[in-house]
Parts: C-alpha cells; sequence; structure tokens
C-alpha cells in the first residue's frame, strides 16, 4: 500500500505553552503513526528569521540557515499539513513570514523562457489546512467567504504547486467544551490515520 509522507507545521506563534492547535497537530501526528506513515513536524514559533522587508531580500537575500532544513522537509513531503489560528481575519504574521522566507524563487518556483512563475517546484504535494477561530466557522466560511484561506490555497500554495488543497475550520473555540474538544481531536486522528 502506498504511504505518502506527511509534513505537519505548527503556525501557531505562540511556542510558551500548548494552544488548541497544538492538541490538534498532534492528534493528527497520532493518527498518521497509527496508519503506518512517515512523519516530520516544523514548529514555526521555534525558528529564528528575519522579516522580509523588500523584493531584493526575497529575491536575492540568503535564507536563514534555519529554514534549510524546511525546504528539505518541504521537497521531502508529500502530504503537507497546516495548523493556525486565525487573528484579525489571517493567518498569523509569523506564518506568513516564514512562508515568504520558504517560497523562494529558485526554491518553490523557477523560471523559464523569461517566465519567473512557470516551474512550480511543489507540484505533486497535497495538502490540508487547519484553522482555529473565534468567530462561527459557518460565518467566516459564508459570510466572509473563507477569504484568508482561500488566499493561501490559492495565492500561496497552489501558485507553487501545492493541489489538491483540503480545509479544516473550527470555530467558535471559546465555546468548546471538553466534549467538543475530544470530538475535534478524534475527526484529527481519523484524517492522521488517512493521511487526508
Amino acid at each position: 500500500m502506498y504511504a505518502p509522507r506527511i509534513l505537519l507545521i505548527q503556525g501557531h506563534p505562540d511556542a510558551a505553552q500548548p494552544h488548541l492547535c497544538h492538541a490538534l497537530a498532534d492528534a493528527y501526528a497520532e493518527g498518521a503513526r497509527a496508519g503506518g506513515f512517515e512523519l516530520r513536524t516544523i514548529d514555526v514559533a521555534r525558528l529564528n528569521f528575519d522579516i522580509l522587508r523588500n523584493p531584493y531580500e526575497w529575491q536575492h537575500g540568503p535564507l536563514p540557515a534555519g529554514l534549510k532544513t524546511v525546504q528539505d522537509d518541504l521537497m521531502w513531503a508529500e502530504h503537507i499539513v497546516f495548523f493556525f489560528p486565525l487573528w484579525l481575519g489571517d493567518m498569523p504574521a509569523l506564518l506568513k513570514g516564514f512562508l515568504e522566507q520558504v517560497a523562494r524563487p529558485g526554491f518553490a518556483f523557477k523560471s523559464a523562457d523569461g517566465n519567473p512563475f512557470v516551474h512550480k517546484a511543489l507540484t505533486g504535494r497535497s495538502a490540508r489546512v487547519v484553522v482555529t477561530m473565534g468567530m462561527p466557522a459557518l460565518v467566516y466560511r459564508y459570510y466572509f467567504r473563507a477569504h484568508s484561506v482561500k488566499s493561501l490555497e490559492r495565492n500561496i500554495l497552489g501558485f507553487i504547486g501545492i493541489k489538491p488543497v483540503n480545509e479544516t475550520l473550527i470555530g467558535s473555540v471559546d465555546k468548546l467544551d471538553e466534549a467538543d474538544v475530544k470530538t475535534w481531536l478524534t475527526k484529527m486522528r481519523a484524517l492522521g490515520r488517512r493521511a487526508v
């Protein structure tokens, strides 16, 4: 049986204490290991990198030393799962800064015949985006049209060749009781067991 290699990217910017995002990622990892999948993890909050401030840095500046192994993990992975909380309607700035650093020209995409975006280097990989939020998930999905998650899927992941991308939106997290959390953790284990 074919078993894709899985990379979990924890995008919660607070590594000082556990959050729901960490519990969800742990449950997914537990399911993936039970399913016999190879697994690697990245905790963005534990990495050391600067925010890019201009196009020259993005195109020609040096990659922070600690992010070379991240790029290696992305090339190794066949299925990538992102976990992050929705902050001010979008992913946290640290996660966005991480993606800007990692998804650089020459790595995430390469030019040919004068077109800088013709070769998407991460084609052949799938992803899941797991997002927690204070508002009800249905409000985010249908009223706000999940705009920031769609932007991540289209303008970042799709741009570098990652598709399909599935979503898990977990809303009203401040109102979840112990049974609700247990239900979500069970769902994450099931997704991990199937590597989807």
